[in-house]
């Protein structure tokens, strides 16, 4: 890959610069001092990706992050001191498009005092996933969920999100109705070390608590249950989640595809699925289980998302039976479940 970096610390770009050289798999395409003039070499020279520090002068990395993504969008991986100290920046970026975050390897006396092997390692994993990045134009499918007949008065509301994920379930959860019946599980890609991180930030701005999923957890109204692990999150039977490893080949962790696929074997009630934005296609083809099992499949559409991947590969499978901006998705959950009680 051809990486850009954006850091003040002469030091820190040196220790970027000494991973990237000895993995012997990458190359710089340009160092930044700032966020806007790695916004600036972005438009004339877009890398492969760009690895962002947060607090530089000037433009901060959060900034960047959102200006890129507006003008030239390209994936960003956060490098900085410190992912926990700067926990509030660091969601704002992911919020913003972003697609993880990682410390910053520190070396000393030629040594390295912490690995570079959790750097790499993600950067790998965003080159696997880097060739769904494009856009193309909005589509939408025609036909609604098909008849699904069920005795059950359980219902559930399954939200899978990416890159710019963070952002998007703050606007989501703020304008859903707290009374609505039914549980909501969220499923969004984020290494396990930021899932209690992003809890809690999501649980301040939201008007429902959000809490990780535990191991035998139940969803039920008014308790957003975030996966909170590098396992794949499921519902094991019908009423009780669970984690797996398995696959343990899926670059996506946890995987969209697979909590989908499990509401769709297991579930018994009322299901919405929903996909946000985000890189890639996870998702998608778990978004298409449910809506040919007749559940309500939503996903966002272009103009809102931070990144058109995930809800893109979606439309083109045809497997949202709507597509809608993010600003109508929780008035749409609400009258549709109002429907339900209306047309039992």
């Amino acid at each position: 890959m051809r990486i850009g970096i954006a850091n003040d610390l002469p030091i820190a770009v040196e220790v970027l610069r000494l991973v990237l050289t000895n993995a012997a798999r990458h190359q710089i395409a340009w160092t930044a001092r700032d966020g806007a003039e790695a916004v600036r070499l972005c438009a004339s020279d877009k890398p492969d990706l760009v690895l962002m520090d947060i607090s530089m002068p000037g433009m901060d990395g959060v900034t960047a992050t959102r200006r890129i993504m507006a003008a030239t969008p390209c994936p960003i991986l956060i490098v900085t001191a410190s992912v926990g100290g700067n926990a509030g920046p660091v969601f704002e970026a992911l919020g913003a498009g972003a697609l993880d975050a990682v410390n910053t390897p520190v070396f000393g006396s030629s040594i390295p005092k912490e690995s570079p092997a959790a750097l790499l390692f993600k950067i790998d994993t965003i080159a696997r996933l880097t060739g769904q990045h494009e856009s193309v134009r909005h589509s939408k499918g025609s036909r609604g969920p098909a008849s699904r007949p069920t005795n059950s008065s359980q219902r559930l509301i399954v939200i899978g999100a990416s890159a710019g994920g963070p952002a998007a379930l703050v606007e989501l959860l703020a304008n859903l109705d707290p009374a609505l019946p039914a549980g909501l599980v969220i499923v969004q890609h984020l290494d396990e070390q930021f899932m209690s991180g992003l809890a809690g930030w999501l649980s301040q701005k939201s008007r429902l608590p959000v809490r990780l999923a535990r191991e035998g957890d139940r969803p039920s109204p008014g308790v957003v249950l975030l996966a909170g692990t590098n396992d794949h999150l499921t519902l094991l039977n019908s009423e009780t989640l669970g984690y797996t490893p398995l696959p343990r080949e899926s670059s996506y962790r946890p995987s969209v595809d697979v909590f989908f696929d499990s509401v769709v074997e297991h579930w018994p009630g009322e299901a919405v699925g929903v996909l946000l934005t985000g890189m890639g296609r996870d998702g998608a083809r778990g978004l298409k289980a449910l809506r040919e099992a007749g559940h309500l499949t939503i996903a966002q559409d272009r103009a809102s998302c931070a990144v058109y991947g995930m809800p893109k590969a979606a439309a083109e499978l045809e497997a949202a039976s709507e597509v809608l901006p993010l600003d109508q998705i929780s008035s749409r959950l609400s009258h549709y479940f109002k429907s339900i009680r209306l047309n039992p």
